[in-house]
């Protein structure tokens, strides 16, 4: 620890530089997963542009409470399964649990093509803190 202190001082280009290139890459990582949007932008984006939301949890999860006319379509079946639900064209919304498989799938999504991939900051848990309406069946 001694010294760090004088290390970081008489190179402090190079720190500078290794911290702007994790910091680029850290947001390139997160373009790329899609944008991650608030409760209440998802509202407006799918109210004005009619965005598909995606649900990515499982059947039992999906059924104790969704977003109004979301699709299930769980993680593992995103891939064979996107081009029956979606336009590539077309805003998506990405949904998950807690807001992480949400960011694989909208690098997977970009991938394939799909041009507007948005997903749920937070995931459903954000939803329901907002105390937003789920459908339960």
């Amino acid at each position: 620890m001694d010294k760090l202190i004088p290390f970081v001082a008489e190179q402090w280009v190079l720190i500078s530089a290794l911290i702007s290139c994790l910091l680029l890459l850290s947001f390139h990582e997160q373009r790329r997963a899609g944008k991650a949007l608030t409760p209440q932008q998802v509202v407006n984006l799918v109210n004005q542009q009619g965005a598909v939301v995606i649900d990515l949890r499982d059947k039992a999860e999906f059924s104790k409470g969704h977003i109004l006319d979301s699709v299930s379509l769980p993680f593992s079946k995103l891939e064979k399964e996107i081009a029956d639900h979606a336009e590539k064209d077309k805003p998506l919304v990405l949904v998950c649990k807690m807001g992480q498989h949400s960011s694989a799938a909208g690098k997977k999504l970009g991938s394939l093509g799909y041009t507007q991939v948005n997903r749920l900051k937070g995931g459903i848990s954000e939803w329901q803190i907002m105390q937003l309406p789920l459908v339960k069946k």
